[in-house]
């Protein structure tokens, strides 16, 4: 008997193997669809937090980065007013190191609410813009050590 069960198991299987696919046209696979809108540019959220904010106050700096004036500390901060950012909560070290040369670094920051900082760094310590989302520091501070007044 087990050897007629075990005929009729192959001969099942046998014949599974062999049904023929169903005749007719194939079901479609939908599509994935793609939009062809390009997505809306960042743009200033004074009622959103500094995450929200960072990519507007990257791409206002990358366009200073981007020009000849990459060195001046100034040119970030009068982009980040223009672009709506408040002067009075801002701060950038200095172009110039204590002995005269180009700064290898310029950091500049905007004070976002009561805990966060949005922070910039640029030169050539650093050959590209690097901005990030920081914690504030003591007295509402953005960042350590000597800044310039932004008095202009």
């Amino acid at each position: 008997m087990a050897a007629g069960l075990a005929a009729s198991a192959l001969a099942l299987v046998l014949l599974v193997g062999c049904v023929p696919e169903p005749s007719g046209p194939a079901t479609p696979t939908p599509e994935p669809t793609v939009s062809t809108e390009p997505a809306a540019p960042p743009q200033l959220q004074p009622d959103a937090s500094a995450t929200d904010n960072l990519a507007f106050f990257t791409q206002t700096a990358q366009v200073v980065w981007e020009s000849e004036q990459r060195g001046e500390g100034r040119a970030y901060i009068d982009a980040l007013v223009a672009a709506g950012f408040d002067r009075g909560a801002m701060q950038v070290t200095p172009d110039l190191s204590t002995v005269g040369n180009p700064a290898e670094s310029i950091q500049f920051s905007v004070r976002w609410g009561d805990t966060e900082c949005l922070v910039g760094q640029v030169g050539p310590s650093t050959g590209q813009l690097v901005t990030k989302v920081l914690p504030q520091l003591a007295e509402g501070r953005c960042l350590i050590g000597a800044t310039r007044p932004i008095d202009w």
